[in-house]
C-alpha cells in the first residue's frame, strides 16, 4: 500500500465520440482485468511491475555499459532510448492529464504510484524501450525480452494503476523512440 496520492488537475475532456468510446472501453477492460487485493498472485504481479521502475530499467540500460562490443553498443542505445522516451512520457502526462484509476475510483492502490497522471504508462514505456533495443541487438533473446516487457505493462493494468490504453500508448512511444534511436548511426 502506497502513500496517499496527489490529485491531478481536472482532466481535459475531449468531446469526440471516438475518444469517449475508447475511454469507456478502457474502463471496462480495467474492471475486467484488475485483480482483487487478496489474490494470492498479487505479490508476483507487484514484483513484476517493479521491473519496469526506474532502478531496474536504468540498471538494465546502464550496467551493460561496463561491457564491451555489441552489448555496450546496445546499452548505449538502450540508455538513449530510455531517456528520450521518458521525456516524451513526462511531456504527455502533464499535457493530457488523465487521472489514474485509483483517483477516479477513490480507492487505494496496492503499490506506490509515482504521480497522479495515468496517460501514458511510464513503466510500460521504460520496459519496452529497453527490451526492444536489446531484442534487436540480440535476436535470440527477443521473445523472452519482449514477453517480459509486455507482462510488465500488463501488470500495471492488473494492479489497477493504469488503463490498458495507457500501457499500449507507452509501449508504442517506446517502439517509435527505439526505431528512431536505432536509425541514428
Amino acid at each position: 500500500m502506497g502513500p496517499p496520492m496527489r490529485r491531478p488537475p481536472p482532466e481535459r475532456h475531449v468531446h469526440g465520440s471516438l475518444l469517449t468510446r475508447l475511454d469507456a472501453r478502457d474502463r471496462a477492460l480495467l474492471a475486467r482485468w484488475t485483480i482483487d487485493r487478496t489474490t494470492a498472485g498479487r505479490s508476483a504481479w507487484i514484483a513484476l511491475t517493479h521491473l519496469g521502475g526506474a532502478w531496474c530499467t536504468i540498471g538494465a540500460a546502464a550496467v551493460p555499459l561496463l561491457a564491451g562490443g555489441a552489448l555496450r553498443r546496445a546499452a548505449v542505445r538502450a540508455l538513449v532510448a530510455l531517456i528520450v522516451s521518458h521525456g516524451l512520457v513526462q511531456l504527455l502526462k502533464r499535457n493530457v492529464i488523465r487521472a489514474r484509476p485509483p483517483c477516479r475510483l477513490d480507492s487505494d492502490p496496492p503499490i506506490a504510484i509515482p504521480d497522479a497522471f495515468s496517460f501514458p504508462s511510464g513503466h510500460a514505456t521504460a520496459a519496452m524501450s529497453v527490451a526492444f533495443i536489446y531484442a534487436v541487438a540480440f535476436p535470440a533473446a527477443a521473445p523472452p525480452l519482449l514477453m517480459l516487457a509486455a507482462a510488465i505493462g500488463f501488470s500495471r493494468v492488473i494492479l489497477g494503476v493504469h488503463y490498458p490504453g495507457d500501457v499500449l500508448a507507452g509501449q508504442l512511444i517506446a517502439l517509435v523512440t527505439d526505431v528512431v534511436v536505432l536509425s541514428v548511426r
